[in-house]
């Protein structure tokens, strides 16, 4: 099955790559055979979109997974082939219920059987026609690097919080495996294109084996809606920093339009990393958390998944179950039962469970003989030497408790390492009095759900245990602190498991909790997990993707980068970049011309130590200023003493200092002001509060100016900085509420300023230079790099429909880098500045020679 794909996966290639637009009919779901997709258009990549965002009812969703929700069966009789069916306990197949039966869904992933390549064309065939699902044949070797090698070897551990500190605890960074799961990616992205429609599929990715599936998507198509959920933990920053390749994952996942996590604390880590290593912050608006990035927002879901409720009420009707929970009875009866459901993981805890029970026999000989601790050890989902441990001190431990304090007719621990049907397992859900999750750390863990739900039964069950089907039902959870669903299950007893003591503790008092407080505590629980299924959460996340992508279509998208720190810029669509020829040609036929120019990122070259300007900039101001047809002004945040030693050569440029706060026409003019400010007094008030956040912050400085106060925390630790400055802010809004000040927040800073000083001034005060001298421009070209700019280009704008500029200017007003601004034109960076204005500068020169040369 072949489609068209990068040339190279890790590249992702640095030109135009070839994209698939949208016609009037619908794109084939799949390729079938060997062959290469036609092409409905040639559009761009940009000019995808559609006229009006859609509604979630009326698209398809495209899921994508590491393994598709089947089961598969290799047919014995005949020439073989395979028979398939649905994974009822799949998460990928139970979200649907949630997606509204008018929605179409389509599944991409891998099967877990091996398909020989020979079969693999008839078995895509037959499961697009008959599941939807378009297989990613994956060959067996890439497929062990990548999910038993990467996934398993590093990501898994590490999101786990285990670090690899010798080869026996993960291993050292592979970047083979790397390599490898790029190259899976890249598959999936490659089946993902050969079913969409990008102008209104969304797609759905699912969990870490495809962090970085956003970027081969957003690549190919810039407005994909696109929407990433993590199923596992998400660690601290300074757990992830250690990762090599940190960056190209969290880039990875800020490709997509909405990532989701189950809880806040996964969540935040997670914005934590993305400011301490892409210096990206977020902001709550209305409720929702968003990452500003590039000019898109990357919304934030933070939701808990689910679980099946028909599904689990469907095997608890069934005869099987029935007569599963009539022989636990008799086995059990006379006993309590204490459930622990793990897979049989070093994450899971299982050992330390065992521990705290045996800490519990040895604390509490009342409880031995009636007390027992069933383990169900799921098999193992990795594979290694770390699971051969777990089993075998798991085992041992059993042994152990069993020969100290078995009796006739009594284990006090019963462990099932063995593969039990879905329905054995709910019968011991049913019969058990409480539920154990100790996992030392699990991204969610639904056991705790299962349980509740199970315990509620049903009047077949309570007839066989004895129960009156109207009386309150009853549970109790003991859960580790350090699992997902701990969060949202407010009446379970939680603990840390790595205290054995307060685990054993924690049973006791779950076993001798009064009956009414065990029905309070099951009611609530049942009420959260009842009306929190998996299908409101599958709904409430298409629900925000829809939301996050409503602004698609009225977006201008480039797309930049090479390999996987390719990204997508959003911006106006009038937004386009400047033209040199064009710009030089304006200025060569225009004879009064108003240029105004930032200083600090605009004629400064940002890989330069120095912040002094070099001579190349003071001979291209120079230039300009000798141009009788030019008035030019610098604007610039720094005080007057630096600009005045500075630019002392330019004898007819115009000066701003202090962000207009101070202003000189030329050289030979004096500084003025261009707001009235009859004292400073309020600093006064303001440096000591300064101060105070200063000392408790360390990195953080204050810089004095005659207008202004500033206090910079660009070198502070980036979450306590912001967190202080948030408090400084709010601090000094109180304490200067009254007072004739602006105070504002910017890039690392906080600044205090006398009410109405702004870049803006500077702007005015040249067009208003220019009227007195009879001068109306029909030239402008106005040039900043950061939020303070955003004031100049607001003043241009409006100067354009009033009468301060001539009829027929051509204005040019140009912000450095490709980002939102009011600017209608940017360069690239201040080298591309620099060439811009070196050729404005030449011009100048040859007219300046031809006048005297004809003198």
């Amino acid at each position: 099955m072949v489609s068209r794909s990068y040339s190279n996966l890790l590249d992702l290639t640095s030109g135009e790559s070839p994209t698939f637009g949208r016609g009037g009919k619908r794109l084939s779901r799949v390729a079938t055979v060997a062959g290469v997709l036609s092409e409905l258009d040639d559009d761009n990549t940009n000019s995808v979109g559609s006229d009006a965002p859609s509604s979630i009812s009326q698209e398809r969703v495209i899921i994508v997974g590491n393994q598709l929700p089947l089961r598969a069966h290799q047919r014995s009789e005949g020439d073989g082939g395979w028979n398939f069916s649905w994974d009822e306990d799949s998460l990928l197949l139970q979200l649907k219920d949630g997606l509204g039966e008018d929605v179409e869904v389509i599944y991409v992933g891998s099967l877990k059987e091996e398909i020989d390549p020979s079969e693999q064309d008839d078995v895509a065939q037959t499961l697009l026609e008959t599941f939807k699902c378009v297989p990613a044949f994956i060959p067996p070797e890439l497929f062990s690097k990548f999910y038993h090698g990467f996934c398993k070897q590093h990501l898994w551990p590490l999101f786990h919080y285990m670090l690899p500190l010798s080869p026996e605890l993960g291993g050292r960074f592979d970047r083979s495996l790397w390599q490898a799961y790029v190259s899976v990616n890249k598959i999936f992205a490659d089946k993902v294109m050969e079913v969409i429609s990008p102008d209104d599929d969304f797609v759905w990715v699912h969990d870490y084996h495809l962090m970085v599936l956003p970027t081969f998507l957003r690549k190919r198509f810039n407005r994909l809606k696109l929407g990433f959920f993590l199923h596992s933990p998400f660690p601290s920053s300074e757990i992830y920093r250690t990762l090599p390749v940190r960056d190209e994952l969290l880039r990875a996942l800020l490709n997509s339009d909405l990532i989701g996590f189950h809880t806040f604390d996964y969540a935040r880590h997670f914005l934590s990393c993305c400011s301490r290593m892409l210096g990206v912050s977020y902001q709550s608006k209305r409720g929702y958390i968003g990452l500003e990035y590039y000019g898109r927002t990357v919304s934030i879901k933070i939701l808990p998944v689910g679980i099946h409720m028909d599904q689990l009420k469907s095997v608890m009707d069934l005869p099987d179950t029935e007569s599963k929970v009539a022989e636990l009875r008799d086995q059990f009866r006379g006993q309590t039962v204490l459930l622990g459901v793990d897979d049989m993981d070093i994450f899971k805890g299982i050992s330390l469970k065992l521990l705290a029970f045996e800490q519990l026999l040895i604390q509490h000989p009342d409880k031995r003989g009636k007390v027992v601790l069933v383990q169900i050890a799921n098999p193992a989902r990795g594979r290694g030497k770390d699971v051969q441990e777990v089993q075998s001190e798991t085992h041992t431990t059993v042994s152990r408790i069993n020969q100290t304090f078995k009796r006739p007719g009594y284990d006090p621990v019963v462990l099932i390492d063995s593969p039990l049907q879905f329905y054995e397992r709910i019968a011991y859900y049913i019969i058990a009095e409480c539920c154990l999750v100790t996992a030392v750390r699990d991204g969610m863990n639904l056991i705790p759900y299962e349980y509740v739900v199970c315990r509620q039964g049903n009047e077949k069950l309570d007839d066989t245990l004895g129960l009156n089907s109207s009386a309150p039902k009853k549970s109790m959870l003991v859960v580790s602190e350090f699992i997902g669903c701990s969060p949202s299950l407010s009446g379970a007893i939680r603990v840390n498991p790595w205290n054995i003591d307060a685990v054993a503790e924690a049973m006791d008092s779950a076993l001798i909790v009064a009956e009414a407080e065990k029905q309070l505590r099951h009611e609530k629980h049942y009420r959260y997990v009842s009306t929190h299924d998996v299908a409101y959460w599958a709904h409430s996340f298409l629900q925000d993707l829809e939301r996050a992508c409503q602004d698609h279509v009225r977006t201008r998208c480039w797309g930049i980068g090479f390999g996987l720190g390719f990204r997508v810029i959003a911006l106006d669509p009038s937004f386009r970049k400047l033209s040199v020829e064009h710009i030089v040609s304006a200025y060569k036929r225009t004879k009064k011309r108003a240029i105004l120019l930032d200083c600090d990122g605009t004629m400064m070259m940002q890989s330069s130590i120095s912040t002094a300007p070099n001579a190349e900039a003071i001979a291209i101001l120079k230039s300009l200023c000798r141009d009788p047809k030019n008035v030019v002004f610098l604007a610039s945040g720094k005080d007057k003493k630096t600009l005045s030693e500075w630019f002392s050569s330019c004898e007819k440029l115009g000066i701003a200092a202090e962000h207009g706060y101070f202003l000189r026409l030329d050289h030979e003019a004096d500084w003025e002001t261009c707001v009235a400010v009859p004292d400073f007094y309020w600093k006064q008030i303001a440096e000591p509060v300064m101060k105070l956040y200063t000392e408790t912050t360390d990195g953080s400085t204050i810089e004095t100016k005659e207008s202004a106060l500033v206090w910079n925390y660009q070198y502070a630790d980036p979450d306590f900085g912001s967190c202080q400055a948030k408090e400084l802010l709010d601090h000094l809004e109180s304490v200067l509420a009254n007072e004739p000040v602006t105070v504002k927040s910017g890039q690392h800073i906080i600044e205090v300023k006398p009410q109405g000083i702004n870049k803006g001034l500077v702007a005015e005060r040249l067009l208003v230079t220019m009227r007195e001298k009879g001068m109306l421009p029909d030239f402008v070209l106005c040039i900043g790099d950061d939020r303070s700019d955003e004031d100049m280009f607001e003043v241009i704008r409006s100067a354009m429909a009033g009468p301060s500029l001539s009829p027929v200017a051509e204005v040019f007003a140009c912000t450095v880098g490709q980002k939102p601004s009011k600017a209608k034109y940017y360069l690239e960076d201040t080298a591309g500045i620099r060439r811009m204005l070196e050729g404005l500068a030449a011009a100048s020169e040859q007219q300046l020679s031809r006048i005297g040369s004809n003198e």
